[in-house]
C-alpha cells in the first residue's frame, strides 16, 4: 500500500530526504511504499541535487497541506513560522507530521503534543537533535526503564568544528569562524549557533523526554563561544582540558511543589582529556546519558548535514508508516511530549546550582596576591582545586584558578571581594569546569 509524502522544505535537508525516497533501491523495502505527492518550495525554477517532476512543486505550503493525496507531511523547513502554523494545519487535517524543526519543537512542543493527541496522530522529531545520531527513540523507549540522571553533550556541530580547531591549532575565534563560514559548517549569521540558541533548544527537548515534563525554553540559561579567547582554550590544554559548549539537563531531585527540580544549561566547559565528550572533534555530536541501572551510555556522529539529518528524517517515516501497514490508526502520541503528562518540572535558580570553575584574573605581578585570592575564596568556603601564575611581564601577571564544586551563590561572592582587591585589575575569563 503506497503512503503519501508531503514534502514543506526543499532545501539541503528536504532534497536529500527527496533524494532518499526517489531511490528506494537496496534500502528497507518500506521505502519503496513511500511516494513524494507534493512539495513547497520557494522558487520552482531552481537548480536542484535531485531531479523532480516540476509537477510536485508548489509555493503554497497550503497546498501540500491540504491535498488529499498526502498522508504524512514531512517539515523541514526550519524557522518558528510558518512553520508550526503548518504543522498544527496538517495535524488538525487528520495528518502525521514528521520534523527537524528544533525551534518549533522547545518552544511549541506541549502545544503541538496536545494537538496531536487530540487527534490521534503521530508526530515524530528524530531529526531535530544530533542529526543522524538516534537520540529521541532511545530516551523514550530503549532507556524508558532508567531513572536519568544527567544528559549533557556537545549538540552543536558549529561549535564544536571551532572550538576544535581553537585547540588543535591555536587559531582565534574570528578566523576560524570565517573559515567555518566558507566551508559551509557555519551560517552566514551564525547567532543562533555560537550564541548557543541551537544547543539550548535541543537540549530543552531531550530534557523533557529524560525527565517527564516540558521545560521552558526562555528560562535555560545559555552562553555560547563568541567572547571565548584562544588564551582560555591554550590555558585550558595547558592543564589538562579541552573546551568544548556542553549542553547540559540534571535531576536535581523534587522540589517542594512536587515538581523535579532541574539544572538545564548551555555554555562553554572545560572537559578533563580523559573524558568520553572531550574527544569529540570536528562537527561530530554527542550525547552522554548517565542512569539507572544502565550507568553511561554516549551516542556519538555527524549532528548535522543533508544525509545524517535526512537519515533521521526518513526513518521517522518509516516508523509511521511501519505503524499504517501493521493496522494502526494512530492514537499513540509519540512526540517529545508525551512524556508530559506523568511529570512536572522546574528549573532551579542558578544561585542554587553547583559547579566546578575555572577563572582566569589579570593582577599586578606582586608578591601576596595568590594569597590574598586564595584567602577571599576561603572566607566563601570555595574550595580550590588548583592557582597557578601563568603570565607576567611589564608588571602585570595572569593567575589562573580552577575550584572544586560549589554553590554558584557563593562563587560569585568570592569573585566580587577578588575583583575588590587592589592588586586585581579584572575578571578576564570565568568558565564552568567538568
Amino acid at each position: 500500500m503506497t503512503i503519501g509524502i508531503g514534502l514543506l522544505g526543499l532545501g539541503t535537508v528536504g532534497a536529500g530526504v527527496a533524494e532518499i525516497l526517489t531511490s528506494p533501491g537496496g534500502r528497507h523495502p518500506l521505502v519503496a511504499e513511500l511516494e513524494l505527492r507534493r512539495i513547497a518550495v520557494r522558487d520552482p525554477n531552481r537548480p536542484r541535487p535531485v531531479a523532480l517532476p516540476p509537477e510536485l512543486l508548489s509555493t503554497d505550503p497550503e497546498e501540500v497541506v491540504n491535498d488529499p493525496s498526502v498522508e504524512i507531511v514531512v517539515e523541514v523547513m526550519g524557522g518558528l513560522e510558518p512553520a508550526r502554523s503548518l504543522i498544527l494545519a496538517a495535524i488538525a487535517a487528520g495528518k502525521s507530521v514528521v520534523t527537524a524543526n528544533k525551534a518549533v519543537i522547545a518552544r511549541h512542543g506541549e502545544e503541538i503534543a496536545d494537538a496531536a493527541a487530540r487527534q490521534g496522530v503521530y508526530v515524530l522529531i528524530e531529526a531535530a537533535v544530533g542529526g543522524g545520531i538516534p537520540i529521541i527513540e532511545p530516551l523514550k523507549q530503549s532507556l524508558g526503564g532508567n531513572r536519568i540522571q544527567r544528559v549533557s553533550g556537545i549538540i552543536n556541530g558549529t561549535t564544536n568544528y571551532i572550538l576544535s580547531r581553537m585547540t588543535d591549532e591555536g587559531a582565534a575565534y574570528t578566523e576560524v569562524l570565517a573559515e567555518a563560514q566558507k566551508l559551509g559548517y557555519a551560517e552566514a549569521d551564525p547567532a543562533a549557533d555560537v550564541g548557543g540558541h541551537d544547543a539550548a533548544d535541543k537540549i530543552a527537548i531531550l530534557a523533557g523526554l529524560a525527565y517527564g515534563g516540558s521545560v521552558e525554553r526562555s528560562l535555560i540559561p545559555t552562553v555560547g563561544i563568541s567572547d571565548l579567547q584562544a588564551r582560555d582554550v591554550s590555558y585550558a590544554s595547558q592543564l589538562g582540558y579541552r573546551v568544548k559548549l556542553l549542553a547540559v539537563a540534571q535531576h536535581l531531585g523534587t522540589a517542594a511543589d512536587g515538581s523535579e527540580c532541574l539544572d538545564v544549561r548551555v555554555h562553554p566547559t572545560l572537559v578533563p582529556s580523559d573524558h568520553p565528550l572531550a574527544v569529540v572533534n570536528g562537527v561530530n555530536n554527542a550525547i552522554l546519558v548517565e542512569g539507572d541501572p544502565v550507568g553511561r551510555v554516549m551516542f556519538y556522529g555527524p549532528g548535522a548535514g543533508a544525509g545524517p539529518t535526512a537519515s533521521a528524517v526518513v526513518a521517522d517515516i518509516l516508523n509511521i508508516a511501519g505503524i499504517r501497514q501493521m493496522g494502526g490508526t494512530g492514537g499513540g502520541l509519540d512526540p517529545l511530549l508525551a512524556a508530559s503528562r506523568w511529570r512536572r518540572c522546574s528549573l532551579v535558580e542558578t544561585s542554587r546550582t553547583s559547579h566546578r570553575n575555572y577563572v582566569r584574573l589579570q593582577t599586578s605581578d606582586q608578591a601576596g596576591v595568590i594569597g590574598r585570592i586564595g584567602s577571599c575564596f576561603g572566607h566563601e568556603d570555595v574550595s580550590i582545586q588548583s592557582i597557578v601564575q601563568l603570565e607576567a611581564s611589564g608588571g602585570q601577571a595572569e593567575i589562573v584558578v580552577i575550584t572544586h564544586e560549589v554553590e554558584e551563590a557563593r562563587f560569585q561572592a568570592a569573585l566580587a571581594a577578588i575583583q575588590a582587591l587592589s592588586g586585581v585589575q579584572s575578571v578576564a575569563a570565568c568558565l564552568r569546569t567538568l
